[in-house]
């Protein structure tokens, strides 16, 4: 069978050019395969192999995003490849941006076809569209083992024109299509089949799940605003310069109370952004984008209410678990209503 030529597309880290310091570095090509590509060609059984890859800074990605994907259109179609593959890019919701982007426009403008993996969160998700095929990743790199031979898979099925089963057959994120199958039983009967396992209590898998929402009661209202102590907070992890609780930049496993007693507004180089999922740029530089110091203390002293409080809580929200999610959230505010807050403005990104 013959070899598959591929451009594999990496952000600075996976690129081997740096961390965050490096997050600004403009796009750029190198021939052959770097990092983890270098595994590529062995984890295919020998069909993939990486002629190019593209390596991007995750800031220059998102913010130059129209500039990015002309470069790298032009790039792959000098390479000429059979399949375009980005990423794993995770939970990191830049690199999922970036991602997703350049396989929705090598797919749809070049006629190449694409793959990438991500967390089910990620932004990228959405962008990438229903032709891109997008392998279920978790949150972090850890997973890298597991995905990369379901996303060699399903590129390889994609060049040869072979079939691909469902989402949850191949481990892909259901991307909106239907497809017509012949069942061995009539639709009656398996909605039959389905209610009584339903009310005998037994396991079922319904063949058109719909989407679930968490029901979140409204809190109770401020009964005197202009009495009342009013806290903020953000799930847009600004924290002080070195971030010295170390929050995790996406799955934070804990929240931060910071002091902000004496303060007007949050100083450029006195406060940094720990999550990861944004571009922290317009936030580094001023950090009251984020958590809007600079108005509370305007409306403080208006009289629009009593008083300020002299901490704000703080985590990352990016791929952190609902439950978990919850647990701060809950933890947050007994903890601030212990301190006489009567009403919390929590910033989200």
């Amino acid at each position: 069978m013959k070899t598959i030529r591929a451009v594999h597309y990496l952000n600075q880290f996976f690129g081997q050019l740096g961390g965050e310091d490096k997050a600004n570095l403009p796009p750029r090509i190198v021939e052959g395969p770097v990092g983890f590509g270098t595994t590529m060609k062995d984890a295919s059984g020998g069909r993939v192999e990486i002629v190019r890859t593209v390596i991007c800074g995750d800031n220059y990605a998102a913010e130059n995003t129209e500039d990015l994907a002309k470069k790298v259109l032009q790039w792959v179609s000098e390479a000429s490849p059979d399949l375009f593959i980005a990423g794993p890019a995770f939970g990191a919701g830049r690199y999922g941006i970036a991602s997703g982007t350049l396989c929705k426009e090598v797919r749809g403008k070049l006629g190449i076809p694409s793959v990438t993996a991500m967390h089910p969160v990620n932004p990228g998700v959405e962008i990438a569209g229903h032709e891109v095929f997008v392998v279920e990743a978790k949150d972090s790199a850890q997973d890298l083992k597991r995905v990369l031979p379901m996303m060699l898979d399903i590129g390889i099925r994609l060049v040869d024109g072979a079939p691909i089963g469902s989402p949850g057959e191949e481990g892909y994120l259901p991307r909106g299509v239907r497809v017509n199958v012949r069942a061995r039983k009539r639709g009656s009967a398996r909605a039959v089949e389905m209610l009584l396992k339903k009310l005998a209590g037994e396991p079922f898998r319904t063949e058109l799940p719909m989407p679930t929402y968490d029901r979140v009661p409204p809190a109770a209202p401020v009964k005197d605003m202009a009495r009342a102590i009013i806290a903020i907070g953000t799930e847009g992890g600004i924290v002080p310069r070195g971030n010295p609780d170390r929050i995790e930049a996406h799955n934070a496993s804990k929240w931060c109370l910071y002091d902000l007693s004496g303060l007007d507004g949050l100083e450029k180089g006195d406060y940094e952004v720990a999550h990861g999922g944004y571009d922290p740029v317009p936030a580094t530089e001023d950090p009251d984008r984020v958590l809007p110091l600079d108005a509370a203390r305007i409306l403080e002293k208006e009289g629009r209410f009593r008083k300020l409080h002299d901490w704000y809580p703080v985590t990352v929200g990016n791929v952190t678990a609902v439950r978990s999610a919850e647990r701060y959230g809950r933890e947050m505010g007994e903890a601030l209503a212990g301190e006489g807050v009567e009403g919390v403005i929590l910033t989200s990104t």
